[in-house]
């Protein structure tokens, strides 16, 4: 594991991490080495997973999930200074969303710019009845770099993005989920538990399995549904020879909670 400045892991439950974004004095905000932190620690993920089944994403502190790009980091950049820096970005919200692991997150706080672009590229989101959503790339000048025209649109449909991303209209939690960006809300004393909660659920499912269907589901939806269909039938039937899938079936036979190994 890589030494982190910017980032926190803990085990909450066995086979979840919890990955908290641990820049509170400048509300989390994406500075270049978060963006090499986590690009590096979902790359290793990808590699190898481990025993690793879910993972937690959320901020530190009570304030914010994460503000986006840190801006007093970036003034007085040179143009090849600030394309540079966002080379990393892209490739830490690709390795975020080609995790093989879920990702759920946590917004705890406001989720800006491209803190919002980060919330979008997890699998879903919960989030506090406090947090509060913008992506205000238009007021200063650049656009959503980090997959929000395209994750936003995908999640919201095409004319609420359009709404939200052309003005920078800030958008409250329970408008998130009204809009299909959060899936649930909750007191912001309850979140962490619910969060955690879920992880687990799905950290006791079949891990094999639940990473087949998030791709699934995932490179799916980029396709043409005959092709999607195929895509299905090729990733489950490499499901079927799996220690897990007889483990699944024995499971149930015997009336048991099963024990999945991965295998």
């Amino acid at each position: 594991m890589i030494a982190l400045e910017t980032l926190r892991i803990t085990r909450p439950a066995d086979h979840v991490a919890q990955v908290t974004l641990d820049r509170p004095a400048a509300m989390n905000a994406l500075n270049t080495q978060m963006g090499l932190e986590l690009m590096r620690l979902l790359e290793d993920v990808a590699l190898d997973p481990g025993d690793l089944r879910c993972i937690l994403l959320t901020g530190a502190g009570d304030r914010a999930f994460c503000a986006g790009g840190d801006l007093k980091e970036r003034n007085g950049m040179t143009d090849q200074a600030w394309q540079a820096q966002h080379v990393v970005f892209e490739r830490m919200f690709r390795a975020l969303l080609d995790c093989p692991i879920p990702v759920i997150g946590l917004v705890n706080g406001v989720a800006y710019g491209g803190g919002c672009e980060v919330a979008a590229a997890c699998d879903f989101l919960y989030a506090a009845d406090c947090a509060r959503f913008a992506l205000p790339e238009v007021t200063l000048g650049i656009m959503p770099g980090g997959g929000g025209t395209q994750t936003i649109a995908r999640a919201m449909g095409e004319r609420r993005a359009k709404e939200l991303l052309l003005s920078g209209k800030p958008f409250t939690a329970n408008e998130a989920a009204g809009w299909g960006l959060v899936n649930a809300v909750f007191p912001a004393g309850d979140l962490a538990a619910a969060g955690l909660a879920m992880a687990s659920a799905i950290a006791r499912n079949a891990p094999l399995a639940v990473r087949q269907c998030k791709q699934s589901i995932h490179r799916g939806l980029q396709m043409a549904l005959s092709d999607a269909l195929a895509f299905e039938i090729e990733v489950y039937n490499r499901l079927v020879p799996t220690d897990d899938r007889r483990e699944g079936v024995r499971a149930f036979r015997e009336k048991r909670p099963a024990r999945f190994q991965g295998r």
